[in-house]
């Protein structure tokens, strides 16, 4: 979570915000008399329009991740796909994202950008090789070219649901997520990138069948996440499934492809044990350094400051915001920071018009921890909120709970949660760490269950453990094998 921009009643009624990054299915953008760079040429070398579009782009997913050896393996990779490729005069420029989402993508001018969440879930370099040279098909196809007229008005939907007390149908639902918005391509677009990528990996020597288990993880992946805050809803950053659904027709088609290259008893590189030592190490979920999520609490070393969801909710961090919700979907929050000029009390603030439907007789000043504070409730036709404004340093902390019923019971839940924000410590601070991938080998008694209890997670850690490494429940470790888990 960053800090916020101050929300106004013309954004609120608005509602949702466009923002210009044109980009649609696999992420490809309109620029079909774009020419693709080499992977040396600098950055600044780049057009201008080009240029600001890639900073645009890498900063709605967290920045760049530096990781120079996996940089390079990624790179290898590629090389091996463009030489294999109908067009090997094409070269590519390689960003990892320092994102969790679940997300690759190529631009017609040659960028290709894949997620730090996709290579944690991916196990092989065959595995890599299927979404980079599916991505590549779609610049060699042009298929965002064909598109240009339908992608004219294709825009990134903004993160920020700016106010949604003024539309009380939509209300907490659109506290609870962050919409993402993408123009795919269409079901023929996809199905002829897959059979490009998979030709491609298959000259190349990897094997053509990575596709089949990397979609067919993806498809597992998202099963498992489909009870989280956002279970109908695209997350802060849009994952490859939004545009790439792991469908069994697809994944059949895909395995056809891959039976006119080789038997399933030949199938070519998987290059596994190289790909898993690339990605020890990596960052695994939020980076700490712009907060994270730790079972119910949001923990930021970097603001200095921590909260703990009431019982029940799952927290989702997202750029913009903390969005929270419970499993029933009837109760919902939303923590983020706005800047309050020093001379308006809090109060005040509540009442001032940014939120609409506020109940003046319900402003209450307080101290939560130490920290000047007020509290209000707001309702509208289908939600009602109660909302506090806590003043911690030079920011505003908006804290806003939302529930179809807001019950008594229910407030003194939200109020509960709301008196657990507090300064963390400096020590606390130091003390925190990423999660990362850990690669273990597999001893001669170790079990899928006796490895997942090794990892670092709140919840579903065998389910995890298996998802992570492509196995199946009752599939047995192989001794002496590298196998992925999550930890400190």
């Amino acid at each position: 979570m960053q800090r916020a921009a101050p929300f106004g009643r013309a954004l609120a009624r608005a509602c949702l915000l466009g923002v210009a990054l044109f980009v649609a299915g696999c992420a490809a953008v309109d620029d079909k008399q774009a020419t693709a760079p080499s992977m040396s040429q600098p950055l600044d070398a780049l057009p201008p329009a080009q240029r600001k579009e890639h900073e645009r782009l890498v900063a709605s997913y967290g920045g760049a991740y530096n990781d120079p050896k996996l940089q390079k393996q990624i790179e290898v990779v590629v090389a091996r796909l463009v030489a294999a490729s109908e067009r090997p005069d094409l070269h590519y420029r390689v960003t990892i994202l320092n994102s969790p989402a679940v997300n690759a993508f190529a631009l017609p001018n040659g960028s290709l950008y894949v997620t730090r969440g996709l290579l944690a879930l991916a196990s092989d370099n065959a595995e890599l090789a299927s979404v980079l040279a599916h991505e590549m098909a779609h610049v060699i196809a042009n298929h965002a070219a064909t598109r240009e007229d339908q992608m004219k008005q294709a825009v990134l939907v903004s993160r920020v649901i700016s106010d949604v007390v003024n539309d009380s149908d939509l209300g907490a639902l659109a506290l609870a997520r962050s919409r993402v918005s993408l123009a795919s391509f269409s079901r023929g677009q996809e199905l002829e990138a897959d059979a490009i990528g998979v030709g491609i990996s298959a000259r190349a020597g990897y094997d053509p069948y990575g596709a089949e288990r990397f979609l067919t993880t993806m498809g597992r992946q998202a099963g498992m996440r489909s009870l989280s805050v956002n279970q109908n809803a695209s997350t802060d950053s849009p994952d490859f499934l939004a545009s790439h659904p792991a469908t069994p027709e697809r994944i059949s088609i895909v395995m056809a492809n891959a039976r006119e290259y080789a038997a399933p008893d030949k199938p070519g590189e998987r290059d596994r044990k190289q790909y898993l030592e690339a990605i020890d190490g990596l960052v695994y979920g939020d980076d700490p350094k712009e907060g994270f999520v730790r079972g119910s609490r949001f923990f930021h070393p970097k603001l200095g400051f921590t909260f703990t969801a009431p019982p029940g909710f799952t927290l989702e961090n997202t750029s913009q915001a903390v969005l929270g919700a419970s499993a029933s979907g009837r109760e919902a929050l939303r923590l983020d920071a706005v800047r309050v000029a020093g001379d308006q009390s809090l109060g005040q603030y509540l009442s001032s018009g940014w939120i609409e439907g506020v109940e003046i007789s319900t402003v209450e000043s307080l101290v939560l921890n130490g920290f000047p504070a007020a509290t209000a409730v707001a309702r509208g036709d289908q939600w009602s909120f109660r909302m506090f404004a806590i003043r911690f340093g030079s920011d505003v902390y908006r804290l806003i709970f939302a529930a179809r019923q807001l019950t008594p019971e229910l407030d003194r839940a939200f109020r509960a949660a709301a008196e657990t924000f507090r300064r963390v410590s400096i020590e606390e601070a130091e003390n925190v760490k990423p999660l990362r991938l850990r690669i273990v080998t597999a001893g001669l008694t170790d079990t899928p269950e006796r490895l997942a209890a090794k990892m670092d997670v709140q919840d579903k850690a065998l389910e995890r453990f298996l998802i992570l490494n492509g196995l199946n429940r009752g599939d047995k470790l192989g001794y002496g094998e590298p196998y992925k888990i999550i930890a400190e």
